[in-house]
């Protein structure tokens, strides 16, 4: 199943310079994600985040596998956003980074289901670049009504 940015809009409530998303490529419900980011220039972070040397910031690159998760975990429930219901990013474990992301990169997105109780979902993430791995992390994100 793929995903432009105009449906990743229905399953996500981030708007730009936040949604972190471009494309879903591959999309197991109830399984597995993969997506990506196209990191450019124009990215505002730029602006501050080393402007000599741009790197992005790797609390979002977290935040961008955060979003790839949730759209995985709205699509596995069948809701949206616009359903009253909210997933917030609520923890991280086992956050490693291996390799700067910088301007050019696409930064494909991975996410796979562990576990979910009590409406805490748990998710194996990764980001990586042309096959080497930029990050990865364990993530927990928490369905909420709002």
């Amino acid at each position: 199943m793929v995903m432009d940015v105009k449906e990743i809009r229905e399953y996500l409530p981030h708007r730009f310079p936040f949604l972190l998303v471009d494309r879903v490529t591959e999309l197991n419900l109830g399984e597995s994600i993969i997506a990506y980011k196209n990191v450019t220039i124009n990215e505002p972070f730029f602006n501050g985040h080393f402007p000599d040397h741009p790197v992005m910031p790797g609390v979002l690159i977290i935040e961008a596998m955060a979003q790839a998760a949730g759209i995985l975990g709205f699509k596995t429930m069948d809701k949206t956003p616009q359903d009253g219901s909210i997933y917030y990013f609520v923890g991280s474990d086992k956050l490693r980074f291996k390799r700067p992301v910088v301007p050019g990169d696409r930064l494909q997105l991975e996410a796979s289901i562990r576990s979910e109780k009590r409406g805490i979902w748990k998710f194996e993430c990764s980001a990586s670049v042309d096959g080497e791995l930029a990050a990865s992390a364990t993530i927990l994100c928490a369905d909420r009504k709002v």
